[in-house]
């Protein structure tokens, strides 16, 4: 992953956007400015804080986060937020651009996402942290609910309110769960095979075991004993289906299923909505990703 080089409120970044005090300022129109790292945390945001809140997300629409780089705009822009939702150790860039501009706004949901799975890092020098906790709706839950407490210790007048609506937000999430639960309690495979290895946390709270093409990141690139290997499970476990995924190139995945004769499937980390998204938010995307995985897996 690149990084961007950041200064100091340097004179570049001051064009763009003045540097402000601790916890920035309000946005325009009153509400409570918010700048999230990426689509999930986006979109809790969003849900959490209504129309008390202006959010704003460092990763465009149809970016990879993994790779994200930050212009010195993006970088100044923070300055003015007042909660700055991130996960560290996700986005370096974005670790680096809260250190130099947003310390005191800054909230890193870490803590609350339990981010207890470890994998494979890019290139293969040793393991690191999964972050995908989003894709486990009961770890969700519980930084849904921090993002609310936050919010209401930042905006204390709209306290009720952003905690009402975190709890809300939980409920959804915790009917998603039993969706989950209840769709994926009796498949005929329960071998997951996937692009890169995003689904850790899903697979662990449904009793799947998941296998991946690339580690963390979508973009390592695999050796050739690694395709090998994986082509040998696939056969020895009886896997019909590979999940390839939106925002990544489907080839080493086609590459596997031409090999073994399984069939290819969409199946979303749901980092960010396209026109090639299953859905229009994170909750209709991962109800996709359920049937998807009905399907692929064989559950009855």
């Amino acid at each position: 992953m690149k990084r961007v080089v950041l200064a100091l409120c340097s004179a570049a970044v001051l064009a763009l956007t003045a540097c402000s005090g601790a916890g920035g300022s309000a946005s325009a129109d009153g509400r409570l400015a918010v700048t999230a790292s990426f689509y999930p945390l986006q979109w809790a945001a969003e849900q959490v804080g209504g129309d008390h809140v202006t959010v704003t997300s460092l990763t465009r629409p149809g970016a990879e986060p993994h790779d994200l780089e930050l212009t010195p705009k993006d970088v100044g822009a923070l300055g003015s937020s007042q909660v700055v939702v991130y996960l560290s150790g996700f986005q370096p860039a974005v670790d680096d651009a809260v250190r130099s501009q947003a310390q005191d706004a800054a909230f890193d949901v870490a803590p609350a996402a339990d981010l207890s799975i470890t994998a494979a890092a890019d290139g293969g020098a040793g393991t690191a942290r999964d972050p995908h906790f989003w894709l486990d709706p009961v770890r969700f839950e519980k930084v849904v609910t921090a993002i609310g407490e936050r919010f209401a210790t930042v905006d204390p007048a709209h306290a009720a309110e952003y905690r009402a609506h975190a709890a809300a937000l939980v409920e959804r999430l915790a009917a998603l769960d039993q969706k989950f639960r209840t769709g994926l309690a009796s498949c005929r495979s329960n071998e997951l095979v996937t692009g890169h290895v995003a689904f850790a946390y899903l697979a662990q709270r449904y009793g799947l075991s998941q296998e991946g093409i690339a580690g963390l990141s979508p973009e390592a690139e695999p050796d050739a004993a690694t395709l090998r290997d994986l082509a040998a499970y696939v056969q020895q476990h009886g896997v019909t289906t590979v999940y390839t995924e939106t925002l990544a190139s489907p080839a080493l995945v086609e590459t596997l299923a031409r090999e073994t004769g399984a069939k290819v499937a969409v199946l979303d980390p749901v980092e960010g909505i396209t026109s090639a998204s299953q859905g229009g938010d994170y909750l209709e995307v991962m109800r996709s990703n359920l049937e998807t995985l009905r399907a692929g897996q064989e559950c009855r």
